[in-house]
């Protein structure tokens, strides 16, 4: 009995070993094609975008990004393996060349993806619906020859490998052995978020040479399993000096009504009326929301470059924040935040759909006081849910791409065939076209535009192609540098097309009777992606201009402020000048503009990068980005800091939201119904 026990013992024993080697060939043959791609991930970077370290420093840095995604996944993926292996030996080899190949293609879908949009793809996914992720994906048009030879390059070298090279790589035990071994040690002591990480010169370059997988992975576990990385958000807080410092801030005194967890008295924020020559009627307020227009390509003083010439000269005559925050990194956030000072909720407070709570907005606030309210889009209004938004705050018209007559050109379409609808030009056509100047009855007109949007398709391309090519050779830019910008030819010829579409607008409408009395509002729902960024803020980072011929008083302000102040700002402006009525408190996640023109921040200001990514947070002149704490300079450029004290309590003023964001999302109200029924249209 004995010996036959020995005897199981040792074939057992006998058929692990086998395991261990025969696992460890297909291992190798795994961490090489990592390493493959991140050298194709590498040189793709280097060859369409502009980097500063070269393809050595970068792949090498890859390749440590690669090393611990290896041994993190190495132990599990042995375990499993080992197990099938004592089954079948046929059944674990087919079950790893099939898992590889799986792998593979998924890994080189999402190398492509950030090589296009420069923006990792992971959790975020979840936050869309299967038609707008369609229409997402149509938008870029079909695959080029380029990767398509790379899929099918790797993949046949791939399958190659793994059905030949294992059979001819012969291992002892001693090195498989050590090779597990090391995965168990360095999954028990967390090396891989102790090891070295790269310090890169752009934000671009630092999310280049990471593991596209194990992004991906980790943000859909931790999507999937929210409690992973949360941290208490119901803790007491402490703001530290935060609020000592901006003693001249009106603190928001919360009622702490445990029904309504934003509710507060109102704050004294209008900062308008000193810039402004009043009229007895109420004025016409025309918002237009750039697709993209971040301030790095816009206005003096952008690090790429001044890309918007005549927004550049509007702004002299405008009040202007150059240092103005988007609050989220893509356009669903900015309807809620810049008309409504609103919430995120879970996946971006447009997504709550039907169940999204009453509110007071500029749109249905300025409508009980005799507004007529309208949105223009050349999209789909259905896109994000903009239009139960609307519909929600009761907004008298919409007009999107299903509204334009057939005379009005849609912008050209891409390889698929898709287009995003009619672009600026046409847009603001229509607009002019159908909005008379005559009327007695006051307007919010809010237009969003779409021509700075992927893939940046304009008509008119070779004149905007050569007005590129001049604006370069204005700036001095050396052959060098221009070859460089050349990557991104669409996304800058977009712009200035964007540009002159405004400038045609404003001067138009500068022939109109109601010109004299009204206010524009421009902005950029969030900074265009497709373009590198240098940093982790730049994604927010848009100009404001409030341009009107009632301005009595230009001026510019390097102050920090954000989408979400505008509505309050703007109401108590109304409010103090057109007897517009409107609550003395409110729920407005922003406390007002900030009209100080030196470098300051006194707000507390979320942002929230994409549906399913809410880690941004800018109190005072840092930026919490994770677990990472940045100090905003005056120009706007970022300075990580290792202070954990300093950390801290930019969490403890992060927690302070995110609890109250959450109570909402749990189905806690924004406002009493007494509040709604009494100052909007039902």
């Amino acid at each position: 009995m004995k010996s036959k026990t020995n005897s199981v013992n040792s074939i057992f024993l006998y058929n692990i070993r086998r395991a261990t080697t025969a696992f460890t060939g297909f291992a190798l043959i795994f961490l090489i094609f990592l390493f493959i791609l991140s050298g194709v991930e590498v040189s793709l970077g280097i060859a369409n975008h502009t980097v500063e370290n070269g393809f050595s420093d970068l792949f090498l840095w890859s390749c440590l990004e690669d090393l611990k995604f290896f041994f993190t996944w190495l132990l599990p993926a042995y375990l499993i393996f080992s197990i099938l292996y004592l089954l079948s030996k046929q059944i674990a080899r087919f079950s790893f060349i099939i898992f590889s190949i799986v792998f593979f293609l998924g890994q080189l879908g999402l190398v492509f993806y950030f090589n296009t949009t420069l923006l990792m793809l992971g959790s975020d996914i979840f936050g869309y619906s299967t038609d707008e992720i369609m229409q997402t994906v149509g938008a870029s048009g079909t695959l080029s020859l380029t990767p398509v030879l790379i899929f099918i390059v790797v993949v046949t070298g791939l399958v190659a490998s793994l059905f030949y090279l294992p059979k001819k790589l012969n291992f002892g035990i001693i090195f498989p052995s050590v090779l597990v071994l090391f995965s168990v040690v360095f999954i028990l002591f967390g090396a891989s978020e102790k090891l070295i990480t790269a310090d890169l010169n752009s934000d671009f370059e630092t999310n280049l040479i990471k593991n596209k997988s194990q992004h991906f992975f980790s943000e859909t576990y931790a999507y999937l399993d929210p409690d992973l990385y949360e941290t208490d958000i119901y803790a007491e807080s402490y703001l530290g000096e935060f609020f000592s410092k901006y003693a001249n801030a009106e603190p928001i005194e919360y009622l702490d009504d445990p029904d309504y967890p934003f509710l507060h008295k109102e704050l004294k924020s209008d900062v308008l009326s000193p810039f402004f020559d009043t009229q007895e009627k109420a004025p016409n307020i025309v918002i237009i929301l750039v697709e993209g227009l971040g301030r790095a390509f816009t206005n003096r003083g952008a690090y790429l470059g001044n890309f918007t010439p005549y927004l550049d000269s509007l702004s002299t005559e405008s009040l202007y924040w150059s240092n103005f925050l988007s609050n989220g990194g893509r356009t669903f956030a900015v309807l809620p935040s810049l008309l409504g000072s609103l919430p995120f909720s879970e996946n971006g407070f447009l997504e709550m759909k039907d169940k999204m709570p009453n509110q007071i907005s500029l749109l249905n606030l300025l409508k009980k006081n005799g507004y007529r309210t309208s949105f223009y889009y050349g999209g789909n209004s259905e896109f994000d849910k903009m239009d139960m938004y609307l519909k929600k705050n009761r907004i008298d018209q919409i007009i999107d791409e299903n509204d334009f007559p057939s005379s009005y050109k849609k912008i050209p379409a891409s390889n698929s065939g898709f287009t995003w609808g009619y672009g600026d030009k046409e847009l603001f056509r229509y607009y002019l076209n159908t909005k008379s100047g005559e009327d007695n009855q006051p307007r919010l007109d809010v237009l969003l535009t779409v021509s700075t949007h992927d893939p940046f398709l304009i008509d008119e391309t070779e004149k905007y192609t050569q007005k590129f090519e001049n604006r370069m050779t204005e700036f001095g830019f050396s052959e060098g540098k221009k070859s460089d910008y050349r990557n991104y030819t669409r996304q800058y010829t977009s712009v200035l097309f964007a540009d002159d579409a405004i400038k045609d607008f404003i001067e138009t409408y500068k022939k109109r009777d109601d010109f004299e009395n009204t206010i524009f509002i421009i902005t950029g729902d969030h900074r265009i992606p497709e373009i590198p960024m240098a940093s982790k803020i730049d994604r927010y980072h848009v100009p404001l201009l409030i341009y009107s011929p009632m301005i009595n008083r230009p001026a510019e302000f390097e102050s920090v402020s954000s989408h979400f102040d505008i509505a309050p700002s703007l109401i108590s402006f109304l409010e103090n000048n057109y007897k517009v009525k409107s609550p003395k408190i409110n729920s407005f996640v922003g406390r007002g503009l900030d009209t100080t023109r030196n470098f300051q921040n006194i707000h507390q200001i979320p942002l929230m990068q994409t549906k399913t990514d809410l880690i941004d947070f800018v109190m005072g002149e840092y930026h919490l980005n994770g677990d990472d704490l940045y100090h905003l300079t005056r120009e706007f450029k970022e300075e990580i800091v290792k202070d954990p004290a300093k950390v801290e309590e930019i969490r403890n003023g992060f927690n302070q939201f995110r609890r109250k964001n959450s109570e909402i999302v749990n189905g806690k109200r924004i406002l009493p119904d007494s509040i709604i029924e009494k100052y909007t249209i039902n």
